[in-house]
């Protein structure tokens, strides 16, 4: 399994638990807690933004969805200034 696999696979397992009642750091945690034990000692980088970039997506994907694509609600809703709601959208090609 490669780098990608592991990541993907680590990461994904977490969330897709039977485990309704589970916070979204203990989801988290478990998650980079099975991505830790599956790389079997490779080398990693860049952690911080491996974990940004899995959970912000989605996070602007469902915000977006709430908000039914209006950006100044969404901006609102996550605090954020709409110019960094714009590049964050971009970003993810969610715009």
């Amino acid at each position: 399994m490669d780098y990608k696999e592991i990541k993907q696979s680590a990461l994904t397992h977490a969330l897709n638990t039977d485990a309704p009642s589970q916070t979204l750091r203990e989801s988290v945690q478990k998650s980079l807690s099975n991505y830790f034990q599956q790389l079997d000692g490779q080398p990693v980088t860049d952690v911080y933004q491996m974990v940004l970039s899995e959970i912000e997506a989605p996070l602007f994907e469902s915000v977006m969805a709430y908000t039914k694509d209006n950006q100044t609600k969404a901006s609102q809703l996550l605090g954020l200034n709409r110019g960094t709601l714009r590049k964050k959208l971009k970003q993810y090609d969610l715009l």
